[in-house]
């Protein structure tokens, strides 16, 4: 055995279930542990840090099921920038897995985790080497380079709870650690920004003059002072939120049934569905957290100029990244990484035909991210038309009227995997980026991947929920 596949095989794991199938309550009950404890460790603040810098990239955290200056700050950001890198390199041949191997999917996830770990270490060194996290200086006794690697420490120490915890929903609960993050990171969000009676400065808004932070109360708050414009705003927030919800239930109820048959038993058959959003939130996921670290680099090297006083990083920073605390210092990849909110622009009276670049720019990255990502990841999560053709003739499955002949299965099915794999990607990924453009609650790329992931752990469940009924309660539910 080689060193590399020697250190893979025993990275530390999560040990799975040794049951063949665990009950509804007992995937229940770990995936709503994992949960509290998200939210528990959310509200630990890492020690020694700089209080001036625990919320400058709170809007980024939202995507990255990141709670930015506690001991979660890196949050899913590791684990899924490890798993861009390897889609990309497997995908274009670079690195070359064998999926359709047990050996193959081993090495494939082991060294996925391998390179989360590296992440992990490197992103939280850049964090604080960078500026992105200083030190207190009001802590006497304590030299700076000292307190720097304690917050490198914690960062790294989060980093790898939540690499567990991700390990310990998928084997023991629902779906996956990175989809239980974003959602709890976009429900929250979407509850304070939607009925919050708080105002910006966290004071009760009702008898101070100030609007509340929920736009419900805001709109009654200003329709009552007569305040026009300002109703529209939030009235507006809150109708494309509801419409991006509408739409993303509707894309993910799209799909093509292929009718299957059963060969040695006529006049029984089922049929295969195929969905429209063939790869589901995994394209989605991948781009957008893809922009929002696009968007960290930009304000690290945004902190690094400044710190460091360097004529040609801070050229860099102005003209190549792009500033992100003062966008109209210089244009640079930073503007077409992050939507302006064009409509709340039009509405509010601060629309510029500038935007209207950096919102194509934006469009375009968004629909050609998804595409990529949505056929790496059909590619090397067994979703091919190869992997699915196996799978239905291990089932005793063929299509009427044809010779049962897995190849021939293969090139029918690929008529239909490929097209619906990147169509899925394009509507997915102009969905997510026109749903960041209206000014939705939250994020509207947020609140896209909230439904469609809560909209699969709602089929999961029910699907569990049924197995564990009576067989003839089941039956009467498959009807």
């Amino acid at each position: 055995m080689s060193l590399y596949k020697a250190i893979i095989t025993h990275l530390p794991e999560v040990r799975g279930p040794t049951q063949r199938k665990l009950s509804f309550k007992e995937k229940l009950k770990w995936t709503l542990i994992i949960l509290v404890l998200f939210f528990i460790l959310g509200t630990i603040s890492l020690f020694g840090l700089d209080p001036a810098y625990q919320f400058r990239f709170e809007q980024l955290g939202i995507i990255l099921g990141a709670s930015f200056g506690t001991i979660t700050s890196l949050g899913i950001g590791p684990i899924v920038t490890a798993s861009i890198v390897l889609q990309l390199l497997n995908g274009s041949g670079i690195v070359k897995f064998d999926l359709t191997t047990t050996e193959g999917k081993k090495s494939f996830q082991g060294t996925q985790k391998l390179l989360a770990i590296f992440f992990v270490i490197f992103e939280a060194c850049i964090y604080v080497f960078m500026g992105g996290f200083s030190p207190n200086p009001a802590i006497a006794g304590t030299s700076f380079f000292t307190l720097q690697l304690v917050l490198i420490g914690q960062l790294f120490l989060g980093g790898m709870i939540i690499l567990f915890m991700d390990e310990v929903v998928q084997k023991w609960g629902f779906g996956s650690g990175i989809s239980l993050f974003i959602v709890a990171n976009v429900a929250q969000e979407i509850l304070i920004q939607s009925i919050s009676p708080l105002d910006a400065g966290g004071n009760w808004a009702f008898g101070t003059g100030q609007p509340p932070v929920g736009k419900i109360f805001a709109l009654f708050v200003h329709l009552a002072r007569n305040q026009g414009d300002a109703a529209l705003l939030a009235g507006s927030a809150l109708f494309f939120t509801v419409v991006v919800f509408v739409m993303a239930v509707y894309f993910q109820s799209m799909k093509v049934e292929i009718p299957l048959s059963f060969g040695r038993v006529r006049g029984y058959g089922m049929r295969w569905p195929l969905r429209f959003m063939y790869t589901s939130n995994i394209p989605v996921i991948l781009v957008a957290a893809l922009l929002a670290n696009i968007q960290l680099w930009g304000q690290l090297m945004e902190n690094w100029a400044v710190k460091s006083g360097n004529a040609i990083v801070n050229w860099i920073s102005i003209h190549v990244v792009g500033q992100v605390t003062t966008p109209d210092a210089g244009h640079g990849i930073i503007q077409y990484a992050q939507a302006p909110e064009l409509v709340q622009n039009l509405l509010a009276g601060n629309f510029a035909f500038a935007q209207l670049k950096f919102a194509f720019g934006y469009i375009v990255l968004m629909v050609i991210g998804a595409i990529i990502f949505s056929y790496f990841w059909m590619q090397t999560s067994g979703q091919d038309a190869h992997s699915v053709s196996k799978q239905i003739m291990s089932s005793g499955l063929q299509i009427p009227g044809f010779r049962k002949d897995i190849r021939i299965l293969e090139r029918i099915l690929n008529r239909y995997i490929t097209p619906l794999t990147i169509m899925g990607g394009l509507a997915v990924g102009v969905l997510a980026a026109t749903a960041d453009l209206t000014g939705a609650l939250s994020r509207g790329t947020g609140i896209l991947l909230a439904v469609m992931i809560i909209y699969q752990l709602y089929e999961e469940i029910a699907k569990h929920h049924m197995m564990d009924m009576h067989p003839a309660m089941r039956k009467f539910m498959e009807r």
